[in-house]
């Protein structure tokens, strides 16, 4: 039977919702759990994940509509099952009904089976994005549909005008805007920022969220020629800098965790809890096959089986990773700089980083989250931590617990945050 995907209520007074972004296209299998789209409300930005298992069909929701809380944006079925004959929600504000027939959705743009609408330049998401960086929208190239202006191509002229002042700085996002010290999330080797967000949404409401890409990850701007941990940390304070982050919560994966060890010790106080998922520097073994055939696989075929080794359950990570990350890798021209990264930090396949210093040095509420299971890290890079650093290892988990234990993980987060305010009162 299908199973109806709708425009949730994610704030109390919620009324509508933009869908922002769609990460799955009509006729395309989804997972059960698997990211499926985006809303924007006047308050927050989040994904929303698939409600079942099966194909996206009746799509009925363009990029940049806006919808009435509960509205029918498409539909999940079984095979060979085709959508109920049923008429979604117009958006709001539109004269036209939106059509109830399959609609294909192509990234960050109006879909091309339907008009643009009359003197739209740039996507919503787009729009916001460029007075966020006082930019005119109307003075950048669009890569949509008739020249459209599209997020990343704001993003695009953000990276380049940071590496033209001569300080280049990781990419922001804000996934939510909340009271208090913000959580702050540095992700890990050949992920980005988006990782974050099915987290985020188990978190405190109120509490804000922002979600940085690493450089050469994402959106940030390609990392030196010279690469360093150093300069990792640089590239992630400056973007606080930016943000006017000044005090925050901070939450590392994996090579993230190395640059949040790194940059807790440099900031002290500033920083009111550190928490490091699956982290690096903590020892020299990495799985350095796994390095090697990331880097190097050039299809979903020779990708696939490499990325399976990040979780115990790999449905966890979502059923399009390979071909998202595949994507985004030419698109973005990510190759080189990650492999960068990876000479400079993991050379033959050994960690060349060792953060424990940084991390004896931290005075606050730390802790570290392994899974019991992980096959890249070794959990037993905990073992001789100080003992002012609570470990978890969870069982029945990968490299990933982020999203693997996604519960846990926020009652972990949870109590970091009010060990953390608790300190600076």
């Amino acid at each position: 039977m299908a199973v109806e995907v709708i425009l949730p209520r994610v704030d109390m007074d919620m009324e509508t919702g933009k869908v922002s972004r769609w990460h799955a296209a009509e006729g395309e299998a989804v997972a059960k759990g698997q990211l499926l789209f985006e809303i924007e409300t006047a308050k927050a930005a989040m994904d929303i994940e698939a409600p079942a298992s099966g194909t996206l069909r009746g799509v009925a929701a363009r990029e940049g509509d806006e919808l009435p809380v509960g509205a029918i944006v498409g539909w999940i079925c079984n095979d060979g099952e085709a959508p109920p004959a049923r008429a979604a929600a117009a958006p709001v504000g539109s004269a036209v009904a939106a059509p109830a027939g399959p609609v294909k959705v192509l990234g960050d743009s109006t879909p091309t089976s339907l008009p643009a609408a009359r003197g739209a330049t740039a996507t919503p998401k787009a729009r916001r994005l460029a007075r966020e960086a006082g930019l005119d929208v109307a003075s950048l190239a669009g890569s949509g549909p008739q020249g459209r202006v599209q997020a990343l191509d704001v993003e695009r002229a953000r990276g380049v005008g940071a590496a033209k002042s001569g300080a280049p700085r990781a990419h922001g996002e804000w996934l939510r805007r909340g009271a208090g010290p913000p959580f702050v999330f540095l992700h890990g080797f050949g992920a980005e920022l988006g990782v974050w967000k099915p987290l985020v949404q188990r978190l405190d409401p109120s509490r804000g969220a922002l979600a940085l890409d690493m450089p050469g990850h994402g959106l940030s701007p390609p990392p030196p020629d010279d690469v360093t941990l150093d300069a990792l940390v640089a590239a992630v304070e400056a973007a606080l800098a930016a943000e006017g982050v000044a005090r925050f919560h901070l939450v590392g994966h994996s090579l993230g965790g190395a640059v949040a060890a790194m940059l807790a010790a440099r900031l002290g106080e500033r920083v009111f809890s550190l928490t490091l998922v699956a982290p690096a520097g903590l020892g020299p073994e990495i799985d350095g096959a796994f390095m090697d055939g990331f880097l190097r696989a050039t299809s979903v075929a020779s990708l696939r089986p490499w990325l399976r080794r990040l979780a115990r359950d790999p449905e966890t990570l979502g059923a399009g990773l390979a071909e998202a990350t595949l994507k985004r890798r030419a698109e973005r021209g990510l190759g080189p700089g990650q492999a960068r990264i990876a000479a400079a930090l993991m050379p033959d396949g050994v960690q060349a980083i060792d953060v424990r210093p940084a991390l004896a040095a931290f005075g606050g509420p730390a802790r570290v989250v392994f899974g019991a299971e992980d096959a890249i890290i070794p959990p037993r890079h905990a073992v001789g931590l100080p003992g002012a650093v609570a470990v978890h290892v969870l069982a029945g988990v990968g490299h990933n617990p982020q999203l693997e234990a996604r519960a846990e993980m926020a009652r972990i987060l949870s109590d970091q945050a009010a060990a953390g305010d608790a300190r600076v009162r």
